[in-house]
């Protein structure tokens, strides 16, 4: 039974996040050849994601009823958006697209969250709780496969939409019948209270706020930055899968290391990591700045979510759903400002290396933050 919950948790992020938010990133650079963005507007579209996500975690964090529905429309969400997205082609229109895929992903990552951790820790697996989220670097790595595979193909950028679509269609059809049902969500009790927010619970949110915002550029920027690196070459396309395959390893090798130092201590090092991957990125222009970043930043991108709530558990046991939320919010708004950043650099210098210093003072200092926790 924990197998099968874990393994549903990890396939509701993997379509949620890996598919639903990140597809995006591969499809950057064919969506600016196809004239349907320019690279501040595809900031500005990523900034319509992450303000849905935003959105839909802090309603997810909010609601008292219809959990488990949100949960559900947030998996088939993403599904039936994607596909859609194969036949938009304005700026605008895929603002709105972006926007309402942010919500679902949004009321997808708490929930999977809350539910998994709470329904491991009753069948006392908890450890499994950080596999579930191997399942947004896995969707990343997928996503990436599938945009080199297509690139080899010459696939044009609405047909690889329905690629990414049909992958997620697929995938939600074999876990939706293990989503959570009966009510699991929907009980209200002091799990989904506020609980005392402490100094060390405000600078883990601060931390995870600054943690948002430094990862999510390279995050939404990495293979147009490879495509204007290495225009016409398939190097490029090896970028986004490495930053997935990352995100995973970094989850096993946080599995393995769990009873070393504190994990707070985990976390701090696992942002300074990532502190060191998005400098690379700027200080090596060639193919091995963007890899070396690639490795680095994705293989913290997934330990620090797990490793921030593993922190939060550890001092609001019983405010699980809560928590998860209001962490997301923080994640969120870090995320809103990254593209925002990324907007006004690209508009005024035409490139994306001053916002990316700015990400990297901030992952430094989310660091910081993270190491006195416990």
């Amino acid at each position: 039974m924990a197998i099968k919950v874990a393994l549903s948790g990890f396939l509701a992020l993997l379509v949620a996040m890996g598919i639903g938010r990140f597809a995006f990133t591969p499809q950057v650079p064919l969506m600016i050849s196809a004239g349907q963005l320019t690279l501040t507007g595809a900031g500005v579209v990523a900034t319509c994601n992450y303000l849905g996500y935003l959105l839909g975690a802090y309603d997810a964090m909010r609601s008292g009823n219809g959990l488990e529905k949100r949960l559900w429309l947030g998996l088939w969400g993403a599904v039936v958006l994607t596909l859609f997205s194969a036949i938009t082609h304005s700026l605008l229109a895929h603002c709105l697209l972006r926007l309402v895929i942010g919500v679902a992903s949004g009321w997808a990552m708490v929930l999977v969250a809350a539910w998994t951790g709470d329904r491991l820790v009753q069948l006392r697996r908890p450890a499994l709780s950080a596999a579930v989220f191997a399942g947004p670097g896995a969707g990343i790595m997928v996503s990436g496969l599938l945009a080199l595979v297509m690139y080899r193909h010459g696939v044009n950028v609405a047909d690889a939409w329905l690629v990414y679509g049909i992958a997620a269609l697929v995938l939600v059809a074999l876990i939706s019948p293990h989503l959570p049902r009966g009510g699991a969500l929907t009980r209200r009790g002091p799990r989904d209270a506020m609980p005392a927010l402490t100094p060390s619970l405000r600078n883990l949110v601060w931390s995870y706020s600054l943690a948002g915002f430094g990862y999510i550029l390279p995050a939404t920027f990495l293979s147009q930055m490879a495509s204007a690196r290495f225009p016409g070459s398939e190097t490029g396309h090896w970028v986004w899968p490495v930053f997935g395959a990352a995100g995973m390893a970094g989850i096993g090798i946080g599995i393995l290391t769990r009873h070393r130092l504190r994990a707070g201590q985990r976390l701090a090092l696992t942002l300074w990591a990532q502190t060191i991957g998005v400098g690379l990125m700027i200080a090596m222009p060639g193919v091995a700045g963007l890899m070396a970043g690639a490795v680095l930043t994705g293989g913290g991108f997934l330990s620090v979510v797990q490793l921030t709530l593993a922190c939060s558990r550890r001092q609001a046991p019983d405010h699980m759903r809560y928590m998860a939320g209001l962490l997301t919010c923080g994640y969120a708004v870090g995320q809103l400002a990254g593209p925002m950043l990324s907007s006004v650099s690209s508009s005024l210098t035409g490139r994306l290396e001053p916002a990316l210093m700015a990400a990297v003072a901030a992952l430094a200092l989310a660091g910081a933050l993270a190491w006195r926790q416990p």
